[in-house]
């Protein structure tokens, strides 16, 4: 089938009906593995105890890591607070069973250090920070929802907030089944990636828009393979390059930002996968053609003699 003269030719939506099964299965998976495993919620959601220590001199923070783990506080987080004689320390409420312990187990743990400070984050403050990231994915949703229904049609608000719904269950569900911490940072990446998604979403239904109104001869599957193949080039760039800049966050950006950035690292795969065959194809599943793209001429006022 010939799209165009110039540039990829590749069908995507003969592909749909693949795409369809694997998005499903990985889907169902995914909350599969929500329901059975859950989510390995960090201390941002489960509350802890939060520790500023103070050196003498410049410390080294995996030094500190070290010797928290050889005492048995490998779960507490360690990360660099001020200037480079300063870590703050966050250990799960479990590993205090009493409050007057804090002082005490640290200077044991840690001789070098001298307590400044310590702060409480009981689970109550968690399960509100859960609840307001749920609100704002939701909150997220419904706007992109509102936003892509007056720019577009409501079969490309439907298709897109379908595939944006897709994305982050994905990510969640992957977390999930490796067990892998998910704190206030990753929460912070899949809202980064649901507007990712949603920007390359965008960029394709434009495409369509502008093709359906010019070729008026061509069949909507061909304006769809043809506004994808069109857009294809700056999809696989911009994703190309933005994952090797997260790619080299994830393994020099340190510990901290393990999470957020292989949250990303996923989102950005998954987003641009849904772009193409979730969003894009949907859209065509649910019936749209080109009358509903086509601009329509105003009424004229009728003239009375």
């Amino acid at each position: 089938m010939e799209f165009f003269k110039q540039g990829t030719r590749i069908d995507f939506m003969k592909q749909r009906k693949a795409a369809y099964i694997l998005s499903l299965l990985l889907f169902l998976g995914s909350i599969l593995s929500l329901c059975i495993n859950h989510l390995n919620l960090g201390l941002d959601f489960t509350g802890g105890v939060q520790v500023e220590l103070h050196y003498s001199n410049t410390v080294d923070l995996n030094t500190v890591r070290h010797e928290l783990a050889s005492r048995d506080f490998s779960d507490a987080s360690v990360i660099r607070y001020g200037s480079s004689q300063d870590v703050q320390v966050t250990f799960p409420l479990k590993a205090f069973p009493s409050q007057d312990q804090v002082s005490l187990t640290i200077s044991q743990v840690l001789p070098g250090a001298s307590v400044t400070r310590i702060d409480y984050v009981g689970p109550q403050v968690g399960e509100q920070l859960m609840q307001q990231a749920l609100l704002a994915i939701v909150v997220s949703l419904i706007a992109t929802m509102i936003y892509i229904a007056l720019r577009f049609e409501i079969r490309f608000a439907v298709s897109s907030a379908i595939g944006l719904i897709h994305d982050p269950v994905l990510i969640l569900g992957i977390f999930s089944f490796f067990h892998i911490d998910f704190d206030l940072i990753a929460l912070a990446a899949v809202l980064t990636v649901i507007g990712y998604s949603l920007n390359d979403t965008v960029v394709i239904f434009d495409r369509v828009r502008e093709n359906f109104r010019k070729l008026t001869k061509m069949a909507p599957n061909d304006v769809m393979n043809l506004s994808i193949n069109q857009t294809l080039s700056r999809t696989v760039m911009t994703s190309g390059l933005t994952l090797l800049v997260v790619i080299v966050l994830f393994f020099f950006g340190g510990p901290m930002l393990k999470g957020f950035s292989l949250a990303l690292m996923i989102g950005i795969v998954i987003g641009t996968y849904s772009s193409i065959y979730v969003a894009g194809a949907l859209a065509m599943a649910m019936g749209l053609e080109r009358k509903h793209l086509m601009i329509q001429p105003k009424a004229k006022a009728e003239s009375y003699p």
